[in-house]
This record gives C-alpha cells, sequence and structure tokens, in this order.
C-alpha cells in the first residue's frame, strides 16, 4: 500500500469495504491503534455488491443470499479492545444462485438488488426468490437469461436513478458479442438510455449532483454530461487505471476504485489491453484512491497473489476500524447484545 493509506483513512475518519467473488471474501480496512492498516476478512461465497446505507448498516449480495449488518456497538464502544463498529448478519434474504450484483436500499427499507441472470432489478421476496420491480424496456420478459449482463446500480436518496448494461441484447448471453463498445447507462424513470459506447461498464454512482460510471474494458473511471440525445452526451474520462475497473466509492475530493486482473479469456480484445501495453504497465488487483480534481493517485492499496478480481469498494464513514462476524467461525454464535427492555410492550 501506499505510505499514507492508512492514515488517510484514520484522518478522514473512514472505513473501507471491499469485496472479491473470487476469493470468497468481504474485507473491511481501516486506521489500526498504532497507525497502520487494519485488514478485517470475512468469507462469504461470491461476496458481490455493497452498499452503505448509514454507518450503522451495510448491505452485501452473494452467492444465493442477500445479507444486511447491523453495527451492534454504540458510540463510545469497542470490541476486542480493538473495534469501534462490529458488523453482524441480521437479515439473510434467501434468493438462490441469480447473480445479484450491485444492491441498495429504497427509502422504503426495502433492499433492491440487481438481479443480473433475470435482466431486473428486483427486491426480496418473504415467499418467493425475489419480486422483480424494473427491467430495461428492450428486455421482452423477465426470464431466466442473462441477456444484456445488467450490473450496476446509481442510488440517489433511496431511489434507483441510474443503471448499466454490457449491451441492450435481448437474446441469451448476447452481451458477450458487445463486450468491446455495447456498454449503457439507462435512466431508471424514463427507461432512456444516457450514453452508449462504452465498454463493459460498472459501478454508476451518483456524487455532488454528478453521474459516474466506470468503463471498465477500458480501465477508466469517467463522468457523464447528459444530453437531451444519448448520441450526444460527452463522457469525460478523470483518470485511467491499470485493470478492470469495479466497485466505487467516494469521500470528500476522492474517489476510491477498484481494480482486478482481466480474465482473458473472457475479457480478451478490450481497449484495455492496448491501453496496458501503451503505457507498458501490467494489471493488478486493489484499489486506487483518485484525486476527482487532477486525476492522480493520492493513495494505493494492492493485492497481490492467488486472489485477482474485486468486484465492489465502498466507503464506511464515521468508523475507524471496522469488522464483520461470518459464518465461518463460531464467533458469532457467542456475540450476543439485546435492546433495552421495551416497557411499553402490550401482548
Amino acid at each position: 500500500m501506499s505510505p499514507g493509506l492508512s492514515s488517510f483513512l484514520g484522518s478522514n475518519g473512514i472505513g473501507l469495504g471491499i469485496s472479491s467473488y473470487q476469493s470468497g471474501k468481504f474485507y473491511l480496512l481501516g486506521q489500526n491503534t498504532d497507525g497502520g492498516l487494519l485488514v478485517d476478512e470475512r468469507f462469504f461465497r461470491k461476496a458481490m455488491g455493497i452498499a452503505v446505507p448509514d454507518k450503522d448498516t451495510l448491505l452485501l449480495a452473494t452467492l444465493f443470499q442477500i445479507i444486511r449488518f447491523k453495527n451492534v456497538l454504540g458510540p463510545d464502544q469497542q470490541i476486542n479492545n480493538l473495534y469501534d463498529a462490529c458488523y453482524v448478519p441480521r437479515e439473510l434474504f434467501v434468493t438462490g444462485e441469480l447473480d445479484a450484483h450491485d444492491v441498495g436500499l429504497l427509502k422504503d427499507g426495502r433492499i433492491v438488488f440487481v438481479n443480473t441472470l433475470f435482466n431486473c432489478l428486483a427486491t426480496p421476496s418473504a415467499r418467493h426468490s425475489f419480486t422483480p420491480l424494473w427491467k430495461p424496456p428492450f428486455i421482452s420478459k423477465i426470464v431466466e437469461e442473462d441477456r444484456c449482463h445488467l450490473n450496476g446500480l446509481a442510488m440517489e436518496d433511496g431511489v434507483p436513478r441510474y443503471v448499466t448494461a454490457v449491451s441492450k441484447s435481448d437474446t441469451i448471453d448476447g452481451w458477450r458479442d458487445r463486450r468491446y463498445d455495447g456498454g449503457i447507462v439507462i435512466d431508471v424513470a424514463t427507461g432512456e438510455i444516457v450514453i452508449g459506447g462504452l465498454s463493459m461498464p460498472h459501478s454508476p454512482r451518483m456524487y455532488c449532483g454528478k453521474l459516474y460510471v466506470l468503463n471498465s474494458g477500458r480501465g477508466e473511471l469517467c463522468w457523464v454530461e447528459p444530453a437531451p440525445k444519448a448520441a450526444d452526451a460527452t463522457l469525460h474520462v478523470v483518470a485511467f487505471c491499470p485493470g478492470f475497473v469495479r466497485g466505487l466509492g467516494f469521500h470528500g475530493r476522492h474517489a476510491f476504485v477498484g481494480l482486478s486482473k482481466p480474465r482473458y479469456e473472457r475479457f480478451e480484445g478490450l481497449a484495455l489491453d492496448k491501453k496496458l501495453a501503451d503505457a507498458d504497465s501490467e494489471p493488478w488487483c486493489g484499489v486506487q484512491v483518485i484525486d476527482l480534481e487532477t486525476g492522480a493517485v493520492a493513495h494505493w492499496f494492492r493485492i497481490d497473489g492467488a486472489i485477482g478480481e474485486l468486484y465492489d469498494v465502498a466507503v464506511i464513514p464515521g468508523v475507524l476500524r471496522p469488522m464483520s462476524l461470518g459464518f465461518a467461525s463460531n464467533e458469532v454464535l457467542g456475540l450476543i447484545t439485546h435492546d433495552e427492555m421495551d416497557e411499553s410492550a402490550s401482548f
């Protein structure tokens, strides 16, 4: 990591959440008490989209579940004499294997997620695997066929604003033939395409009134200047990152961008290959903290070894040393907390 990363997190009072479907890990990063980097990792099969509705709530999409975590610590409490937030799984929605990608929280408290296998936005159902909420107009029906590879979700004030898809294909697996320049951003409210010509876009986000998106197949962090016609919209490139970019969070004047090593048997032929060659660079896996005003990399966190692919990155405000509990250890059995007695309860 860059020498100043941990102190940057500490001075800004933030933690980071990172997911890797490849390793099945959910990572929480913060500044340790000695000033170094703290890394908490838990096993969740195919960890995917992360959402942080508030400092005490995390959402995580996994292989066949959507999980809502709650922080059980109060403002002045610690656990293990170290962590100032402990996120415990409190609600699990069993969806089956839907290839869920991004996730968010609606203003009525329901979870919304990108159901990639069925090409729609959905919410967990009390009875079934999911309830469809919205689909792109070019998708003719809700069917178990990943047609356009719907993946990213931009929320604003509890409302889905934009989604990304690799193409506007309406046939099974049709998106794979459109990876180079078939990518689109769609306005959820109108169903209109905001901008096209992207390469495998991911992680649309609204921040400070701007729509940001990762043009993944080109390794670019961008923002979109809309126009009355999608063909006239402008894609502004903030920075090039040496990897397949996926996962995007913000704090202050900085963007936190996830990078992955491309799987060339699936992603070969993208413009990223040439851009890496032109920069005399190899793709790497990790997170880059990019100054939105200059496009320069302010800090970075790199992962070498067997892990080569991340999915999402999220900023957790107001937390210095976060941890979570999973189901692969017995800690979740012994951590018992409860609310105050409800003296007004009646039966």
